[in-house]
C-alpha cells in the first residue's frame, strides 16, 4: 500500500490555519469537501466521528504528528487529506508537545484491514525524522506532493 493510494491529493496543505483540535479538523474536513472527496452535506457528520474519536484518546502520537481518523458511511474507500501547521497546534500528545504534521484518514464503516494498513503505513512514514522535517519546511502543496512520492517510491510495503 502506498500514500499516494489513499492520500486525496487536491486536499494537502502546506499552511493549515487552525489554532485548536476542533479547528483543525473542521479545516482539514473542508479541504476534502472542497476537492469533492466528501460531500459538503456530509461534512458535519465527518467532523462529529473524529471528534467523538478524539474523545476516546487523543490522536496525536507524539514527535508533531497527529493522524485524526475515524469510519463514516460518507466515505465508500479509504480517504485522507495531508496538512502541515506551521506554527503547531496543541493535540493533546502524549508527549505534551504541539503537532505540525496532520493525516486526517476516513475509511468505509466496513474496512477494518485497509484503514489499519493505511495508518501503519503512515506511522512507518513519520518515524523518519529527516522526512519529518522536510514534510514540516516544505513551501506548498506540490513540494509536499513530491516528498510523498520519493518516500512512497523509497518503500516496498
Amino acid at each position: 500500500m502506498k500514500i499516494s493510494d489513499f492520500l486525496c491529493s487536491k486536499a494537502v496543505s502546506a499552511q493549515l490555519q487552525a489554532t485548536s483540535k476542533t479547528e483543525l479538523i473542521e479545516e482539514m474536513v473542508d479541504q476534502l469537501v472542497k476537492a469533492s472527496a466528501v460531500e459538503k452535506k456530509s461534512r458535519s457528520k465527518i467532523i462529529e466521528v473524529l471528534m467523538a474519536r478524539e474523545a476516546l484518546g487523543s490522536t496525536a502520537v507524539g514527535q508533531g504528528i497527529a493522524i485524526p481518523h475515524g469510519k463514516s458511511e460518507s466515505v465508500s474507500k479509504l480517504t485522507a487529506a495531508l496538512g502541515i501547521s506551521k506554527k503547531g497546534v496543541d493535540f493533546d500528545s502524549l508527549d505534551g508537545e504541539p503537532a505540525y504534521i496532520f493525516f486526517l484518514l476516513l475509511a468505509p464503516i466496513d474496512s477494518a484491514g485497509p484503514h489499519l494498513k493505511a495508518l501503519a503505513k503512515i506511522s512507518r512514514l513519520l518515524k523518519d525524522k529527516y522526512f519529518r522535517e522536510s514534510l514540516k519546511s516544505a513551501l506548498d502543496p506540490k513540494a509536499i506532493l513530491e516528498l510523498l512520492a520519493h518516500e512512497d517510491g523509497q518503500s516496498n510495503s
